[in-house]
């Protein structure tokens, strides 16, 4: 298996782990009493992007060595 399949692999696992990620512990603005004025009340109050990032990072490494090995079980 080619680097860039690899790096294919990886990139489409972290993607689809990040929209996986992604609701999980969001509170909306209405939830924690403090809407900003202009926004949606179901707007996320506290998105903790950066923490999210960080774990998808972690979780999508594992889950693409898995799918990389199934490839190569598979050809």
């Amino acid at each position: 298996m080619s680097i860039a399949t690899l790096l294919a692999v990886y990139g489409i696992s972290w993607w689809l782990t990040l929209f996986a990620i992604l609701p999980l512990g969001v509170k909306s603005q209405l939830e924690l009493g403090d809407v900003t004025p202009g926004t949606e009340a179901g707007a996320p109050g506290v998105p903790r992007l950066w923490r999210k990032v960080l774990i998808t990072t972690v979780v999508a490494l594992p889950v693409s060595v898995a799918l990389s090995l199934f490839i190569q079980f598979v050809e």
